[in-house]
């Protein structure tokens, strides 16, 4: 439960504000001191202990001499303090007004006693001031000579080594390199960088290594993982304090990633900071063995025990599974919403709808045709394959030079990824598949056998005429969900649009169930038209023919095979995913963007956000007077000035500075901001994802570590290198130099020996 100030006139409370709250005190004196100060009649009758379990006072009402902030976390009140700071006349301008907490009027001696008791209380509080003050000079003096000279030569040496990881990180340059022979010195990037330093005449450095062989490690690979770790820590609490202080986020999570010969989920965080700017950014990776129900015990023991944050506060997940893992990550998406209702799962804004709706179904022929597509859009990345299929669409398309400068445009620019991927694969199939068989033949010489070998395998996808049914079922199938999925990549009134069409997409599915004999056939003979024009013969799976041969079972028609194993699945699996991740909560929650002016504008300011609000209803600091405060917001836009523009985004509307006098709607904004559908507005940014997939294909397999990719990928994140040295102290104290003063006779006699 939130706690709320005693004080009159004061509206904190622990939920809205980063503020402490401290108890009255158990002591019956001091608490009728508290009570005479607050000036709050109805409380003179409670017991000091009643007062002191019930009640409290939020740390604005105390000088701050008297509050001592032991912790980041931790704040307490100085033994002798006394609540002296207080608003006791603001209610006077709205006499009308009710009060819960009513002020007594006090009489002359009671004037008189405070007036006492605050002078006493102010001459205490200077004199608190003044032994704060020569506290602080002590200590600071104190502090100085704690240092050695030793020491200091150590904290500047662990400085320089830091500055180089960190470099390696932010320019992804992998900390090891690879032996030339068995018997040559392997010199690692890391050393050599250290060897350049010193000549660039890094003292510390120096001092350190100038004694030591050229061929001798400077750094052992354990302390350089020590290294690694404080850096990679001290950047991700950079970010895990920004989180904190917005609270509410949304968890992200991508498509898992090899490392040390086992699976890892690369896990983001979206939220609003501090300036209400929506942020993504990657935080770790989270190892992604064991069934779902482990996976989502490590999902939360990361979240809370590692990182200090409540899952009551996630807002939304997203996970952009492809292949196997899809059913994995769908099935942690159930369990987490059953646990925490409001973690609202939805597709990621970075994935469009139908590439998410097709990697969610569980079909093998579907899941074959997704996996090509992303092995297609790797192979023509190179230059030279890219350079061949532009050839053969320009061969193919002769006479036709618009449409192939058309899909020659479109070939280059990650089409793989596009709403319309299924229109645009068959629009190229027939080029592809020419391309394919040039690479494949290789007459030139141009291209290297992987190459051709990799050109073989994909041509043999798509001259499945299984592989052209699906492609073509999922074409016309998923353009009913196009131009939704398209809005819901769009600007807020587009998704606002998105969010009330939805029931006119699942009836136009449901229409094509009702009608399947009729849609089936005309699909089917486009498959077939096409498959004829490429001469790829009509069959059945052989996998299937022979299990029906094995149980002696009649034949079946081409046409009737693919309608019962192929359409009908395809499209009773779409339905399904769209009403799953779309679920009346969901759509609640999207048409809240009403809250925005510009779609306010375009309803007419005819909108009813507040039959959509119980959704967030616990996150409004004063969810009571809700009603009241969105009939103002709606006034205050539908009478503005001619010259006044439409806020159009949640972002546009948070920068506001009058936001801040609507606290639910401010509130509202933020929590709707981090659901993982909704794009991020500042488009000149990079998300995290891409920075994360940059880094993985420019570092070799080999070479790749978990924690350079969290440094390069948060390149942008501020470090302290001073903080990096204290946090490395503490972790690892036997480092210091005294303890190696004593271990380096050690070393000379083992050396010796």
């Amino acid at each position: 439960m939130p706690n709320f100030c005693a004080a009159p006139n004061c509206t904190r409370k622990s939920t809205q504000s980063d503020l402490a709250f401290f108890r009255f005190p158990r002591d019956p004196e001091r608490c009728r001191i508290w009570v005479e100060n607050c000036r709050r009649a109805d409380l003179e009758a409670k017991t000091s202990d009643q007062l002191n379990k019930h009640y409290r006072l939020c740390a604005k009402h105390f000088d701050p001499a008297m509050v001592c902030k032991t912790s980041p976390y931790r704040t307490v009140l100085k033994d002798t303090a006394i609540p002296t700071i207080f608003d006791l006349t603001s209610h006077l301008r709205n006499p009308h007004t009710r009060h819960r907490k009513r002020i007594k009027e006090l009489t002359e001696e009671d004037i008189r006693k405070i007036k006492e008791r605050r002078l006493a209380s102010s001459i205490e509080q200077l004199i608190s001031k003044k032994d704060a003050v020569v506290e602080d000079s002590n200590s600071n003096n104190e502090d100085e000579p704690q240092l050695s000279p030793e020491e200091k030569e150590f904290r500047d040496y662990l400085r320089s080594l830091f500055e180089v990881v960190v470099m390696l990180g932010k320019q992804c340059i992998p900390l090891a390199t690879d032996k030339t022979s068995e018997t040559e010195h392997d010199c690692s990037n890391f050393q050599a960088l250290l060897d350049y330093r010193m000549n660039a005449g890094d003292v510390a450095l120096k001092k350190r290594f100038e004694a030591t062989a050229m061929t001798t490690e400077y750094v052992s690979a354990a302390q350089q993982s020590q290294l690694l770790d404080v850096c990679e820590n001290t950047v991700r609490e950079e970010i895990l304090m920004e989180v904190r202080e917005s609270r509410f986020f949304s968890l992200v999570t991508g498509d898992p990633i090899e490392f040390a010969d086992k699976m890892h989920l690369p896990l983001f965080l979206r939220f609003v900071n501090q300036h209400n700017i929506l942020r993504e950014e990657f935080l770790d990776f989270v190892l992604f063995d064991g069934d779902e129900s482990s996976l989502v015990e490590r999902l939360e023991a990361q979240l809370t025990d590692r990182w200090g944050l409540s899952m009551e506060d996630c807002r939304g997940q997203a996970h952009k599974a492809t292949g196997t893992s899809t059913t994995k990550m769908k099935a942690v998406a159930v369990i987490l919403m059953e646990k925490y209702p409001l973690a609202l799962h939805m597709p990621c804004s970075s994935t469009a709808l139908n590439i998410h709706l097709a990697n969610s179904l569980p079909f093998p022929n579907v899941q074959i045709v997704m996996e090509n597509l992303r092995w297609i859009d790797a192979f023509f990345r190179t230059p030279s394959t890219q350079g061949e299929l532009e050839k053969s669409i320009s061969g193919y398309y002769r006479g036709s030079d618009e449409r192939a400068t058309e899909l020659k445009q479109v070939c280059g620019s990650h089409w793989t990824d596009q709403h319309n991927v299924f229109d645009l694969l068959l629009d190229m199939l027939e080029s592809l598949v020419i391309c394919l068989d040039s690479i494949r033949e290789n007459e030139n010489g141009m291209f290297t056998d992987a190459v051709a070998a990799d050109a073989y395998a994909i041509t043999e996808t798509l001259t499945n005429f299984e592989i052209i049914v699906t492609i073509v079922v999922l074409k016309n199938a998923l353009s009913f969900t196009r131009a939704f999925g398209r809005n819901l990549q769009g600007e807020t009134l587009d998704v606002f649009f998105a969010a009330n069409s939805l029931t006119a997409v699942l009836h136009s599915l449901n229409e094509v169930i009702d009608n399947i004999d009729v849609y089936h056939e005309f699909w089917f003979e486009e498959a077939v038209n096409l498959a004829t024009v490429m001469a790829i013969p009509v069959s059945i799976p052989r996998l299937f023919l022979r299990k029906q041969r094995a149980a002696d079972v009649g034949e079946i028609q081409p046409e009737a095979y693919f309608k019962e194993y192929v359409t009908v699945p395809l499209i009773r699996g779409i339905i399904q995913e769209v009403e799953e991740i779309f679920t009346e909560t969901n759509i609640k929650a999207l048409k809240c963007l009403s809250l925005v002016p510009a779609v306010m504008g375009q309803m007419k300011f005819n909108t009813s956000e507040e039959n959509h609000a119980d959704v967030y209803r616990n996150d409004l600091p004063n969810p009571d007077t809700l009603p009241a405060e969105l009939h103002c917001w709606r006034i205050k836009w539908k009478h503005r000035g001619k010259e006044v523009r439409l806020p159009t985004t949640i972002h546009e509307t948070l920068q506001l500075p009058d936001v801040k006098f609507f606290p639910n709607v401010n509130s509202f904004l933020k929590v709707l901001s981090t659901l993982p559908v909704l794009k991020l507005e500042d488009s000149n940014v990079d998300i995290a994802s891409a920075r994360l997939q940059a880094y993985l294909e420019s570092t070799p397999v080999k070479h790749q570590c978990k924690s350079l990719a969290v440094l390069n990928v948060n390149a942008h994140v501020k470090h302290d290198l001073d903080v990096m040295v204290d946090k490395y102290c503490r972790l690892y104290p036997e480092d210091e130099p005294e303890v190696e003063a004593e271990s380096e006779p050690v070393a000379e006699e083992d050396v010796m020996t």
